[in-house]
């Protein structure tokens, strides 16, 4: 019997997909620095958070998030277009860090080896 996911789960990853190919379509956004992580949908499918992460400097993170807030009607808007879906969830953009993170855990680990030796 084949596993079934919550609705919630199958629209998010399809948001998600879809948010990616949106972002890229951002003139004032270099999107070839930005990634979207996730999506989190809330289980009435009317609000969700859409994770993303940036590859490059402190600036580049600052503008591109002020970028992604101003443009947050027109993402709404090309997401209800592209999916048919009865309501269009309302989206909030999330930086999300776990790349540093992981770079810090693997920083200290390192540092750790080497104590060791």
């Amino acid at each position: 019997m084949p596993l079934s996911y919550k609705r919630s789960v199958r629209v998010g990853e399809l948001i998600q997909h879809t948010v990616s190919e949106i972002v890229r379509e951002i003139r004032d956004l270099d999107s070839s620095f930005v990634t979207i992580m996730g999506v989190k949908l809330a289980d009435d499918l009317l609000s969700c958070k859409v994770y993303y992460s940036v590859f490059g400097l402190h600036e580049d993170k600052e503008k591109i998030d002020e970028v992604l807030k101003k443009n947050i009607g027109v993402v709404r808007h090309q997401l209800a277009l592209r999916l048919n879906l009865k309501r269009t969830p309302t989206i909030s953009f999330v930086y999300d860090d776990i790349n540093e993170n992981a770079s810090k855990v693997f920083d200290i680990l390192k540092t750790i080896e080497e104590e060791k030796k």
